[in-house]
């Protein structure tokens, strides 16, 4: 059964699109950025694109390519455009889809919608968080909204491991955990294939 996963982070910066390759390459699936902010000319979907090596992954076209690097209902209003739910529609795939978010659940769309009206109910949601002062807080408000809305939640580490942090995030949310990126001194296919292999059992 192919099955879509939507991956979002407890902010901005905290290795989404990198989680994004492995998992799209541990599933050959396709990829899909509905909404990019800033970087046209190096976008998540071209960052992805380098990253994966296998030859069945299908990388789809933004719903909404947003000039500046902001928040999408921001970037959306300079670029005189306004983001509307209705047109964002997750591409007619028969394989995986990987689905990369914006910053974090509550990133505003336009006056109504945020990044997490475009998750569906079918989607597993892969949540990544990063260890920095304060990450305890936006991971546990992160999990507990996708829990309280009857989401299947993961949660996927980036960086340095912080045993103590980690320890009450699992206890406190019980959701399982797919594994940790470590703080790599590069990222290349090469890193990512690595990272697929490990995790592919767990996703």
């Amino acid at each position: 059964m192919q099955k879509k996963y939507f991956i979002t982070g407890i902010s901005t910066e905290v290795g989404k699109t990198v989680a994004s390759a492995i998992v799209t390459e541990a599933l050959q699936a396709d990829y899909w950025k509905p909404i990019q902010s800033g970087d046209l000319e190096n976008s998540d979907t071209d960052k992805v694109r380098r990253l994966v090596s296998n030859e069945t992954s299908v990388f789809h076209d933004n719903s909404y390519a947003l000039q500046t690097p902001m928040s999408p209902h921001a970037a959306a209003a300079i670029d005189g455009v306004r983001i509307e739910l209705d047109k964002i529609v997750a591409p007619n795939t028969e394989n995986h889809l990987v689905i990369e978010g914006a910053g974090g659940l509550l990133v505003p769309l336009n006056d109504t919608d945020t990044i997490l009206d475009l998750i569906q109910p079918e989607y597993k949601v892969i949540v990544v968080s990063r260890h920095y002062l304060g990450s305890i807080n936006h991971t546990l408000l992160t999990v507990n909204l996708l829990k309280a809305k009857g989401f299947d939640v993961a949660l996927l580490y980036s960086g340095d491991e912080h045993p103590t942090t980690e320890a009450i995030i699992e206890k406190m949310t019980g959701v399982s955990v797919i594994g940790r990126i470590a703080e790599e001194p590069y990222i290349d296919s090469n890193v990512i294939r690595e990272y697929a292999e490990l995790f592919k059992e767990r996703l």
